[in-house]
């Protein structure tokens, strides 16, 4: 399950607390459930892990497996370096607070430089944790994160348009359906034909309705 394939409740209550560094997890928040924090190259087997399922890869590659070689030689590497190219914002590790299992990832990234102030929200996690509220939990924690910093005006999400169980999540936080486009896929999967769509979430929108 994940928000996008695109080349390129109440609200939680927030503990981001201080960065811990010198080998010790750097934790960018907790939720009631979750917490989110810094990747590392030890998680190479975590990403391996969650990659090679093809229920989670379903609509990312039409069930294909991540090469293991793939996330240690540029995953990982390019998700290291957006922590210094982006600080606070990046691909972070989703561990579930009571037992400190590895359930997947959320990211909140620049889209591009031609959109400044504008953030893409997505997320991959374990099939056994679906259905359970950690993708809408997660995502409102990072929207709330987002929209803190007086830069980011606008959260924009992306998806394949039959991933119904991702675009019911994207209305659960709050996003409106903004557009269903095509892009050319060298090897398309099942479903490309209908298009991805991107959804949106602005500050104003999310300001009038977060009692802030």
């Amino acid at each position: 399950m994940g928000l996008k394939r695109i080349r390129s409740t109440a609200s939680p209550r927030l503990d981001t607390g201080p960065t811990q560094k010198n080998g010790v997890m750097e934790v960018l928040l907790r939720t009631d459930r979750l917490v989110l924090r810094r990747f590392s190259e030890a998680d190479a087997e975590h990403l391996a892990d969650l990659d090679s399922d093809p229920e989670v890869m379903r609509f990312l590659t039409g069930g294909a497996a991540t090469p293991r070689d793939t996330i240690e030689k540029e995953v990982l590497p390019g998700w290291l370096e957006e922590y210094r190219r982006s600080p606070g914002f990046g691909h972070w590790a989703a561990v579930e607070r009571a037992t400190g299992e590895f359930l997947g990832w959320f990211e909140l990234v620049p889209l591009n430089r031609a959109e400044p102030g504008v953030v893409e929200l997505g997320y991959r996690l374990r099939h056994t944790a679906w259905g359970k509220g950690y993708a809408t939990e997660g995502s409102r924690a990072l929207i709330e994160r987002a929209f803190t910093e007086p830069a980011v005006r606008r959260i924009v999400a992306f998806t394949m348009a039959i991933n119904t169980r991702s675009r019911r999540v994207m209305e659960a936080i709050g996003m409106r359906f903004v557009r269903t486009f095509h892009q050319s896929w060298p090897d398309p999967i099942p479903g490309t034909e209908q298009g991805e769509v991107e959804y949106e979430l602005r500050r104003e929108d999310w300001l009038a309705t977060s009692n802030r």
